[in-house]
């Protein structure tokens, strides 16, 4: 069914359509004719009252054009022209009422009870009448096809919107057309053939809500052209919209308060900044990502927008301007980390960045200057490693920037390095026995407050060493170890009172948060421990 929007009724109309062509592919029972006379009784009820909505509608534009004092020769045109409207679909409805009453009156009328008919099914009744005695195509619902189609004819001239034909055959019914056996059928046979009476009543009552609603929406394109035409507001509603959504305590709350209504019968236009807006139910969606570049001193950016709704009354569109006023706030970002003051150069410092003012909708994502940033599993949770002296973490929520937060970079600190023998710290004021010096350990030891920060990247290890067994100015024997400990043995056995042993540190390694050794730089370290 072509035409504009629909209303809840029209709707409703179409909605049985289906049903009844749903219905009819059905095997007959007791239970389904119920249904086909359920349904017709639907539908002729909501005819009777689209019958008296378009007999109104009339009588508005006869109303609207006495009240000119000056009518005008368009006036009158138009006014003769939804009568004429008004004759031809009288003279159709009464068409298929009649129809109804033969039918009716084939089949033995009305039961004694008065709750349905004396013969439901009919079958051979509807064909013989509808279609014609043995198949000759010259029932009565050949007519029908006819002065449909003639109807529709003749609404087209006020109305593009009314289909070209009401009455159609199986190919070009969209429903039947996709049944290779009801493709075939002409008109009559479409929706006549093997049909039960009560069946025929549904699908009579059905063209006739198509007939009622096309001439429904060609008077109501002619009252507009007069005034006549009535907007009927289905929904009605209450709203509210005050000066801010977030007031201090202390302070005065204001709003106003209004009833607000849409109606089915008009859509209306919308556009905001210039573009279209989408309108659902004739209320048009306003949205857009809040930006501001200046702020006062509060954070608080005052901004508008500005949107227009454009409808067609009385024949001319009419434009109403919108102008809405919102306060953009500036976001506060919160950083939570234990290390939030700087961060440590080349290492994964974790941080939990948040902006409490964007709620549920905040979708962050990460950048950094001087450094890089990596997003992580939870929201708000990014990894920063530094590469320079300073990062500026940029914060962006769904794609829109919302603000930077900068922040120093401090070295890594150095880790100290201590030398064990036997599992004990070497004091090299009092030495150790000569015949004692053999397992030693030279341990890199984080330091403390680096270590709690972020300890999977405070993981050191002395991999690389050497000692000498020094008697006098002259060495006595040397080694180089590879990994923290050694077993020094050798100069335990060699080694006299008086005797001193250098150790000198060549490289220390630090493990960082990808588990990959990376050089420390701890100068040259050497320890000096006299044997005695």
């Amino acid at each position: 069914m072509a035409g504009g929007k629909e209303t809840p009724r029209q709707k409703m109309i179409g909605m049985m359509y289906l049903v009844l062509t749903a219905l009819l592919a059905l095997n007959v029972s007791s239970a389904i004719l119920l249904k086909f006379q359920f349904l017709d009784a639907s539908l002729q009820e909501v005819n009777k009252k689209t019958l008296d909505d378009n007999a109104g509608v009339v009588t508005n534009i006869q109303a609207a054009i006495a009240e000119n004092k000056n009518p005008s020769a368009n006036d009158q045109r138009v006014l003769k022209s939804a009568q004429q409207v008004r004759q031809e679909t009288s003279e159709m409805v009464s068409y298929i009422q009649g129809l109804r009453k033969m039918l009716i009156d084939e089949t033995g009328g009305p039961n004694e009870e008065g709750t349905g008919y004396k013969q439901p099914e009919g079958n051979d009744i509807v064909a013989m009448n509808m279609i014609g005695a043995a198949s000759k195509n010259n029932g009565k619902g050949y007519e029908l096809e006819q002065k449909l189609n003639e109807y529709a004819k003749f609404l087209r001239q006020y109305s593009d919107q009314v289909p070209q034909k009401l009455a159609l055959s199986g190919k070009e019914d969209p429903v039947a057309q996709k049944d290779p056996a009801q493709k075939r059928k002409d008109f009559a046979q479409l929706n006549f053939e093997e049909t039960p009476m009560v069946a025929a009543l549904a699908v009579l009552s059905q063209k006739e809500a198509e007939v009622l609603k096309y001439e429904a929406d060609v008077l109501q394109k002619l009252a507009q052209q007069v005034g006549a035409d009535i907007i009927k507001f289905e929904k009605i509603f209450a709203m509210a919209r005050a000066e801010s959504k977030t007031v201090a305590a202390g302070t005065k709350y204001k709003a106003d308060m209004f009833i607000a209504a849409s109606s089915d019968n008009i859509t209306p236009k919308m556009t905001f900044n210039g573009k279209p807006v989408k309108v659902e139910n004739g209320v048009g969606q306003v949205e857009f990502v809040a930006a501001a570049s200046n702020y006062d001193a509060d954070g608080n950016s005052k901004q508008t927008w500005k949107g227009t709704i454009t409808i067609n009354q009385n024949g001319e569109e009419k434009q109403f301007p919108v102008e809405e006023e919102y306060i953009v706030a500036k976001p506060v970002i919160q950083v939570q980390s234990a290390s939030v003051q700087a961060l440590y150069f080349q290492c994964a410092n974790e941080l939990n960045i948040q902006v409490p003012a964007l709620g549920a909708v905040y979708d962050p994502s990460f950048s950094a200057n001087g450094g890089t940033a990596i997003k992580g599993a939870k929201k708000g949770e990014v990894t920063i490693i530094p590469s320079g002296t300073e990062v500026t973490i940029n914060v962006s929520s769904g794609g829109n920037p919302i603000g930077s937060e900068k922040f120093k970079v401090r070295p890594i600190p150095k880790p100290e390095i201590v030398a064990l023998v036997n599992g004990k710290p070497i004091d090299v004021k009092r030495g150790v026995p000569a015949q004692a010096f053999r397992a030693v350990e030279i341990q890199a030891v984080a330091d403390e407050g680096f270590k709690q920060l972020l300890p999977n990247e405070a993981r050191y290890r002395v991999t690389k060493w050497r000692a000498y067994l020094v008697r006098g100015n002259q060495p006595v024997d040397q080694g180089e170890f590879n990994g923290p400990s050694a077993n020094l043995t050798s100069f335990a056995a060699k080694a006299s009172k008086g005797d001193r042993v250098v150790i000198e540190i060549l490289d220390v390694k630090r493990l960082n948060y990808k588990g990959n050794a990376v050089d420390v730089n701890v100068g040259t370290p050497n320890f000096n421990v006299p044997l005695n």
